[in-house]
């Protein structure tokens, strides 16, 4: 998929997303249906989903793919990094970082964005791919921006 149209993909993704949580109050619900529509427009990801945080880790959340690890650390793996830092991660080959929490072998690079809500770090969308550098520039705006969207939901707690 070129640039061009991935940026086009992503701008329908986000009409999409933004229709399927705003009014909703079933904030299960409507993150599980973000991530399906991400799994399916986006097929070079092999897992995508949610981690939230909860009594003091990241917690599994809705996600679509092969089973996942229940709980991460603060500071642990890509996604706990992610959250520590407060900032999106892309990493081109999951093998060569440091502490790389291996929930599946076929995972080769992964994206992590932080969902925040209050100016804390509520959750994080976590994409895997089985591709070496799948991830872009454009992934990065795209999920950051579906991050805002769905940050709301966050408002009542998970």
């Amino acid at each position: 998929m070129t640039a061009i149209d991935k940026d086009k993909v992503y701008q329908q993704l986000t009409a999409q997303a933004k229709s399927l949580v705003d009014g909703v109050d079933n904030v299960v619900g409507a993150l599980g249906n973000v991530i399906a529509l991400l799994k399916e427009e986006l097929p070079s990801f092999f897992w995508v989903g949610f981690y939230v945080v909860k009594e003091g880790s990241l917690q599994l959340g809705p996600f679509q793919g092969p089973v996942a690890c229940y709980s991460i650390e603060k500071g642990k793996g890509v996604c706990g990094t992610a959250w520590e830092k407060a900032q999106t991660l892309v990493v081109p080959d999951v093998h060569q970082f440091p502490g790389h929490i291996a929930c599946s072998s076929r995972s080769n690079s992964e994206i992590v964005v932080p969902v925040f809500h209050g100016g804390e770090v509520v959750a994080v969308i976590d994409v895997d791919s089985e591709d070496f550098d799948a991830f872009d520039e454009e992934d990065k705006r795209g999920l950051e921006t579906i991050a805002q969207i769905v940050a709301p939901l966050f408002a009542a707690g998970y």
